[in-house]
């Protein structure tokens, strides 16, 4: 079953997860949300949105990461590997996460049509919270649950980005070399559709030659 039947599968049952879930409610997203933009701490390490490309032949090695994901598959870069990649580093109590998810998904439904991988990476909660964050936001794509005590995907990242910000966006070229990086939440759906159509185009024009 593909991610996008799962999750509508579960759709249905999404008020009875919401009961037993430790995070979020969605009043409760809402209010970390609005005390994240007025200036409110609620504990994550949030990056500084800042952003920086890498020039093809400045990247570093492919990255390779495995790790089970909310539905219980595996979840590994040799599932995204010759496809351009955007990789999201999230938690579902983390307010900045919370508002750009719709960026996230407006980006997904333009760009998956034209073969551009996502991958969400869940740096704290349970499957059941992560259910139901995608559920809320409408999320397509699933998340490899990093928890601590692991981390392993963070660690594959170790150099690329600081571990403990929160959200992180990567853009990952077609070799899994990381071509782009954010630092924080995305400065709109804009930001995140310039970075991946840079990504593709290089990517057409290499085939090209």
């Amino acid at each position: 079953m593909t991610a996008r039947r799962r999750i509508a599968a579960i759709a249905a049952t999404a008020a009875a997860l919401a009961v037993g879930l430790a995070g979020c409610s969605t009043n409760e997203g809402d209010s970390l949300s609005a005390q994240w933009q007025q200036g409110g701490d609620k504990g994550y390490v949030a990056g500084d949105g800042s952003s920086a490309s890498f020039p093809a032949d400045k990247r570093g090695e492919p990255v390779e990461f495995v790790g089970e994901t909310e539905f219980g598959t595996e979840l590994s870069s040799a599932d995204t590997l010759g496809s351009v990649t955007v990789v999201n580093f999230w938690y579902a109590g983390c307010a900045p996460c919370r508002a750009e998810a719709p960026d996230l998904v407006a980006a997904y439904d333009e760009f998956e049509p034209q073969g551009v991988k996502f991958v969400g990476v869940n740096t704290r909660d349970q499957a059941a919270q992560a259910k139901q964050f995608g559920v809320e936001f409408g999320i397509q794509y699933e998340s490899i649950l990093d928890n601590p005590g692991g981390r392993s995907v963070q660690r594959a990242f170790a150099g690329q980005i600081p571990l403990n910000a929160v959200p992180t966006t990567l853009i990952l070229d077609a070799e899994g070399r990381v071509a782009h990086t954010v630092v924080g939440q995305l400065a709109g759906v804009s930001q995140l559709e310039t970075l991946v159509t840079e990504t593709l185009n290089e990517q057409s024009a290499a085939g090209a030659n």
